[in-house]
């Protein structure tokens, strides 16, 4: 297992702004509370609010609907007051890479009330359509509106940095 050895300024080898924690061989599940760490040693906070979908559910077979917070702390443990409110980037669809290899740490279980979710999931598909979290038309974008796509952990590394003010890793 590589080890993250580079200074807080200083983005690893694969061109991500994260470090590896924990690889997981565990499939995540509905609830699942994980963290990501920056370089700086912050950590982010993310759900697993719908986990393995199936193609009609999802752009790929085997995605997870996640959200990721605007809880950024120094201290691993999940903080009070996950809510949807609170999201950092829209609703993304992940594969469980992020997981195996480590950037992703499962850290807590929470189970998913109907007050934790949106109350309409939104994602804008490449032909300019908005789809539901089922994959149905919507009439019209609702915030926050992600992409029917698939995320991988170094775009959402990007969307993060963004979204906290911090530059990207570079490619």
């Amino acid at each position: 297992m590589r080890t993250a050895t580079c200074s807080p300024s200083e983005p690893l080898p694969d061109g991500t702004n994260l470090r590896v924690l924990r690889p997981s061989r565990k499939k995540p599940a509905d609830g699942d509370v994980f963290v990501m760490q920056l370089l700086d040693g912050r950590f982010v906070f993310g759900r697993v609010v719908r986990a393995d979908l199936p193609r009609e559910r999802a752009p790929m077979p085997g995605s997870y609907l996640v959200y990721i917070y605007d809880a950024v702390s120094g201290a691993k443990s999940a903080p009070a007051g996950l809510s949807r409110d609170r999201l950092l980037i829209p609703p993304t669809f992940i594969n469980r890479l992020p997981w195996t290899k480590g950037y992703f740490e499962t850290i807590d279980h929470q189970a998913i009330r109907p007050d934790d979710l949106l109350r309409q999931h939104c994602f804008r598909r490449w032909t300019g359509d908005y789809l539901d979290e089922e994959g149905n038309k919507l009439p019209a974008p609702v915030e926050p509106c992600g992409e029917w796509g698939l995320t991988n952990y170094m775009m959402l590394a990007d969307l993060v940095s963004d979204a906290i003010g911090i530059p990207r890793a570079p490619e």
